[in-house]
């Protein structure tokens, strides 16, 4: 599998300045935003991109929260958030759409995914050590509740794992629950 990189660009954002390189992969470009001088060890997010969550605030999930809190964390102390565009757990914004339509109906994210055809989470990480190593990273302080990212850090030191907790509301609490509870997140 053959990955393409991008230039490296400037973005200054609401947090602070930071930088943004793309990674091609498969025809999908996914990006890393990173401060410019990275510590030795620094605070790593991976974020599956959510776009009701990141883009539209929507608090069904906790994903934009999670986002704005990395965002922050990282500003201050330096290091980069790797943003995979694998959108609704790896279903897709259209199907991601309909499985909201299935929770509306009583159905958790498992069961609505489920209902689709798809299984409970399709996501994949293996990108994630390639571009740290890209980067010469090699120990991180990663910022996560989804054991599932641990997990896929092969050859990458994780010297610390910071909970990334968000409050739930009544849109989100069954989204947390299902996420603790059944997918074995650490919250």
């Amino acid at each position: 599998m053959s990955i393409e990189l991008s230039n490296i660009a400037k973005l200054p954002t609401q947090y602070g300045n930071f930088k943004i390189q793309s990674f091609k992969e498969n025809g999908l470009d996914h990006f890393v935003i990173f401060t410019e001088n990275l510590p030795t060890t620094p605070y790593i997010r991976i974020h599956s991109e959510c776009l009701t969550g990141d883009v539209f605030k929507s608090i069904k999930c906790d994903c934009g929260e999670q986002l704005d809190f990395a965002m922050k964390k990282i500003s201050k102390e330096g290091g980069m958030i790797i943003y995979l565009r694998q959108e609704g757990r790896g279903i897709g914004l259209f199907n991601k759409v309909n499985a909201y339509s299935f929770q509306d109906m009583g159905y958790d994210t498992i069961e609505a995914n489920k209902k689709l055809g798809f299984e409970a989470d399709l996501r994949k990480f293996d990108l994630v050590p390639k571009i740290l190593r890209e980067f010469k990273i090699d120990k991180i302080k990663l910022m996560t509740n989804n054991p599932r990212k641990l997990s896929s850090l092969e050859d990458i030191e994780v010297v610390e794992r910071i909970p990334v907790l968000i409050s739930s509301c009544e849109y989100n609490y069954e989204y947390l629950k299902v996420k603790k509870e059944e997918l074995g997140h650490l919250l």
